[in-house]
């Protein structure tokens, strides 16, 4: 059935920031080696998460005036893919810490700003529990006030990082409004979790978070917003979690060598790159089927060895199919349906 894929022949290198060529040497001596026994054993060693904030990458998105690195969009893409090009589940559960650096650095109060600097430094971990609040229908999560208090009720069916983080900054409804709290990430009576099981990226310990009455301090609001407001601006959030994608291609292109791959990883790129608001559904759409694409080909390269359960072909299969639905939204997802030919 063929033989392994050539030996890689070029390093897809694009030059850019240092904090990319940072990334790009943890993701080659750090990440990558290890991706298949963190995949196997579904743990994620925490000196990967270490070695990243070592490296100042927890605090990538924070502003420099509490030591964060202050990187542009374009920066933060670029690093995300290198990253995800040497292990998707330690990009994805530090991608979460990222989101929450720039919500509390733009809106979070005073007792909230008060932790960015251990947030830019990694001293302390955050994940995201956002769309649960906002998806169509009747609110999965609501937040009540309650004397010094903010009362959360309701579940979230995908939390990233558990035991991995200090915090989570979950989004509750209260009436019409998006309101964005930092909860600690402790089980107990009113909080409880239970283990999802997934078919990729089992080390990045997502879980589903069960809220009953937990109280949270007032003072941990970081942000409160109309929901019309949070749904038009969501999204311009997409460009970076493009990249996830990107860093699966990137990684298939490098183990398949040349090939025609090469200029529709660069071209799907330069799409994300320029995207308008309306125009990034499509174009994240278009990024998982090149991650799936890509994945299919490095499959097809490998040949039998890809069959053989825990080889980087098979496990970057099951992480292209998992990037087909991460983060998705309707618009997302219709506009894969069509690319897969399964659209009316």
């Amino acid at each position: 059935m063929g033989g392994p894929p050539p030996p890689p022949q070029h390093s897809h290198a694009r030059g850019g920031t240092r904090e990319e060529a940072v990334a790009r040497e943890l993701a080659a001596d750090v990440l990558a080696p290890a991706a298949g026994a963190v995949d196997a054993t579904g743990v994620l060693p925490s000196g990967h998460l270490d070695a990243l904030a070592a490296a100042g990458l927890y605090g990538l998105t924070g502003p420099r005036s509490s030591g964060g690195l202050g990187a542009d969009v374009a920066t933060v893409a670029a690093v995300v893919e290198e990253l995800a090009a040497g292990d998707l589940a330690t990009t994805f559960v530090w991608l979460q810490h990222l989101g929450v650096v720039v919500r509390v650095a733009a809106h979070g109060p005073p007792p909230v700003r008060a932790r960015l600097a251990d947030l830019c430094a990694g001293r302390l971990r955050a994940g995201i529990a956002l769309q649960a609040a906002v998806r169509p229908g009747p609110p999965a999560i609501r937040v009540r006030p309650d004397g010094g208090d903010l009362v959360l009720d309701g579940a979230v069916p995908w939390v990233t990082g558990w035991g991995a983080v200090d915090v989570v900054l979950v989004a509750a409804r209260h009436g019409d409004d998006v309101v964005l709290v930092l909860a600690d990430a402790v089980e107990g009576p009113t909080l409880a979790v239970g283990s999802q099981r997934m078919v990729a990226v089992q080390a990045s310990a997502t879980v589903e978070l069960r809220l009953a009455g937990h109280r949270v301090p007032a003072d941990r609001l970081v942000h409160r917003a109309p929901l019309a407001g949070w749904l038009a601006a969501d999204a311009a959030t997409l460009r970076v979690n493009g990249s996830l994608a990107l860093g699966l291609a990137l990684r298939c292109t490098r183990l398949i060598g040349p090939s025609p791959l090469d200029g529709d990883l660069a071209a799907v790129r330069a799409r994300l790159d320029a995207a308008t608001p309306e125009e990034l559904p499509d174009a994240r759409a278009e990024a998982a089927a090149l991650a799936h694409r890509a994945a299919g080909a490095l499959v097809a390269a490998t040949g039998s060895g890809a069959v053989r359960a825990g080889s980087d072909a098979e496990r970057t299969a099951r992480e292209a199919v998992f990037l087909l639905v991460f983060g998705s939204r309707p618009a997302i997802r219709a506009s894969l349906l069509s690319r897969l030919g399964a659209a009316d």
